[in-house]
């Protein structure tokens, strides 16, 4: 057989989509099973047209999902990010949309059961040693995809995965204000790096001769904004204690500048390298976060953000994503938030035998 078929669930997870393992179902080798996750991706290839990718870092995701080793969780989830037109697996960072699919996905492959209208999964998120509880939705004890709810970036609507986070401040860089301070000055740009779930770094739109309402497409035509966030980011990742970034998809870059239609603050997000359509799950917590933080970026526009509890809407290009936050002692203490997901193909993915005998 000149192929190795490998079971798989391909599932959207928020508003990204990617390839669902069981971890005993992937190579015990690291080395080797990147080599497996690039074959099954289709990577380094811009079309990713030999595998399941889409082409875009969006759609070429995996979640790896075990029974979990650790007390308090149900399920551990590994996260990669499979660079498109680079030989690279990053574990480095989580991902909350493909987050969640992983409650939905542990329930399908018998991992938990289903326990009533609404099955809790704990889920150990191995990239950053940080425990998360996915709510699925579980009618007749199976997963239900169906529903009324909408979410930016997605057509239709589907049932409510509801996501709670608690103490993830630091989960990358040891650290809320990694570089222990609200504000720094890289290039001459003010920034404020923040690491809320993901490292991110904050920079006024206005500070780089930008309103804040441009299209991704034409930030992404940019060239000469994006070597210039590139020479940030390279300088803020050591600061960040995240070393040489150079090769991480981490920290993320985000132009930030006041709300446009109601909620509290309006962004342009990089991921790192190209401008997203929306922004990610752990990049919204990150910045809706520095909304509460004095002296960052954000302070002057953001609204609406004061409270020990606050629903902080972070606008972006094709929406907005929704952010509660409750806060103690001038720190966030937890976040919630609400995705969908859907159950795209369960099957296996062929990789040449040559890959992976």
């Amino acid at each position: 057989m000149s192929q190795t078929r490998i079971p798989c669930m391909l599932m959207r997870g928020g508003t990204s989509k990617g390839a669902y393992f069981l971890h005993e179902h992937l190579p015990a080798d690291p080395a080797l099973r990147d080599r497996v996750l690039l074959a099954v991706m289709g990577s380094p290839d811009q079309r990713q047209i030999d595998g399941i990718g889409g082409g875009d870092s969006l759609t070429s995701k995996v979640a790896i999902i075990r029974p979990s080793l650790h007390e308090g969780a149900d399920v551990d989830y590994l996260f990669g990010q499979v660079v498109v037109n680079e030989a690279i697996v990053d574990y480095g960072q989580n991902c909350g949309n493909i987050l969640a699919g992983v409650g939905p996905f542990a329930i399908e492959r018998g991992l938990v059961a289903a326990t009533g209208p609404v099955t809790p999964v704990r889920i150990f998120m191995e990239n950053t040693g940080q425990i998360a509880v996915a709510n699925v939705p579980t009618p007749d004890g199976v997963v239900q995809y169906e529903g009324a709810t909408r979410i930016d970036g997605v057509p239709g609507a589907a049932a409510p995965v509801v996501v709670t986070f608690s103490d993830i401040a630091g989960a990358s860089c040891g650290s809320l204000l990694p570089t222990g301070s609200s504000r720094d000055r890289f290039d001459g740009v003010d920034v404020t790096c923040i690491d809320n779930g993901m490292p991110v770094v904050l920079l006024r739109a206005v500070d780089l001769g930008l309103t804040g309402d441009e299209s991704p497409a034409v930030l992404e035509a940019d060239s000469a904004l994006k070597a210039r966030l590139e020479s940030i980011r390279l300088q803020a990742g050591p600061r960040m204690n995240l070393g040489d970034v150079s090769q991480r998809s981490v920290p993320k870059m985000c132009l930030v500048s006041a709300p446009r239609r109601g909620g509290a603050i309006n962004t342009r997000s990089f991921i790192p390298h190209r401008c997203h359509a929306a922004i990610g799950v752990f990049g919204a917590v990150s910045v809706a976060t520095a909304c509460r933080v004095a002296g960052a970026v954000t302070e002057g526009l953001a609204q609406g953000c004061e409270g020990t509890h606050a629903r902080l809407s972070v606008e972006h290009p094709s929406g907005e994503f929704t952010v509660e936050l409750s806060q103690q002692d001038d720190v966030s203490a937890s976040c919630g938030l609400v995705r969908t997901a859907r159950l795209l193909f369960d099957g296996q993915v062929c990789i040449p035998h040559t890959v992976w005998r």
